[in-house]
């Protein structure tokens, strides 16, 4: 089905993508956009529109292309496949709802309903259930099965608490440790996020995960492998889930932003101590709109932040 992908793929990550031509490009994503209606995206086609979205020269054009083609296939039921990447395409679908507030938090999970939906056997159904539950997205409660996480005010400030004294680490070991080409592709990623159109509305903050996240560069430019494994793995997604929920001022994405920016010239100057200051007052910043959130909200979850403006957390 996807004849073309790879030697394609291959071809855009060899060459620069105006050496790859507009046309090829355009036409590629042509042919398989009649494809990509009928399924869910491919690991291989992320990967190529991803890259499409990062590089600094994409155009207005592709991305009107790419921008079809994510809409395409976004609320289509997963792929049929075999039963090792059934069961990929069930978990990342689920772990799609639930941190973007689509399954809502303290939802009971039916086994027999999500079945359902995604038309799938049960048995991997269950093993994605399970590795949610090592993401601490879903929670196991005895007698009375798995459901999305809901943490309360003192586990929320906790973690906040984590993020804060981690993050701030991981930003002294950026700047030491990162190269220059990835202090240099970590500003493209900020000039991406300057042109989201929700950003530029002033509705919010740009919010896609992996390496179109702010955080999750600077901790992977820490270099420290029980770091990453501990905040770009177990923690997160159950991050991101709260960063997505928790609305902000109106102002705050903006600030984040231009916070962004200052922690990137502290790491970019190799400025250690400064990077760690500035991020710990990011997410401190973040911290107390929790604080607010629940002083204005007595009695109710951070759930009830969901319908608000996104912001940057």
């Amino acid at each position: 089905m996807f004849e073309g992908a790879v030697p394609f793929f291959q071809s855009i990550t060899q060459k620069s993508i105006l050496d790859s031509g507009l046309e090829e490009i355009l036409e590629f994503l042509s042919k398989m956009q009649w494809q990509l209606a009928r399924i869910r995206l491919s690991t291989i086609m992320q990967i190529i529109i991803d890259r499409l979205r990062f590089h600094s020269y994409f155009s207005a054009q592709i991305k009107r292309s790419v921008d079809n083609l994510m809409s395409a296939v976004e609320p289509l039921p997963v792929q049929q496949d075999e039963p090792g990447t059934l069961s990929e395409n069930v978990f990342r679908a689920i772990q799609s709802a639930i941190v973007k507030g689509e399954i809502a938090p303290g939802s009971k999970i039916s086994e027999p309903e999500l079945a359902r939906i995604y038309g799938i056997s049960r048995g991997p159904l269950r093993e994605a259930i399970h590795r949610l539950e090592g993401q601490r997205l879903l929670v196991r409660i005895p007698h009375v099965g798995a459901r999305v996480v809901s943490l309360g005010y003192a586990e929320l400030i906790e973690l906040y608490e984590i993020r804060e004294s981690l993050e701030g680490m991981a930003c002294r070991l950026a700047a030491q440790r990162m190269s220059q080409s990835e202090i240099d592709e970590l500003r493209r990623v900020l000039d991406l996020h300057e042109q989201d159109a929700a950003f530029q509305a002033g509705r919010g903050y740009y919010q896609q995960e992996g390496d179109f996240d702010f955080h999750y560069r600077i901790i992977q430019g820490s270099g420290n492998k029980t770091l990453t494994q501990m905040l770009c793995g177990e923690l997160y997604q159950l991050v991101r889930m709260y960063r997505l929920q928790f609305s902000a001022i109106p102002s705050r994405p903006r600030q984040a932003f231009n916070e962004h920016h200052r922690i990137l010239d502290a790491i970019a100057e190799r400025d250690g101590e400064l990077a760690e200051l500035l991020m710990r007052r990011h997410i401190g910043a973040s911290k107390r709109n929790i604080e607010r959130h629940f002083s204005a909200n007595p009695g109710q979850g951070a759930s009830s932040a969901t319908s608000r403006t996104r912001g940057e957390s």
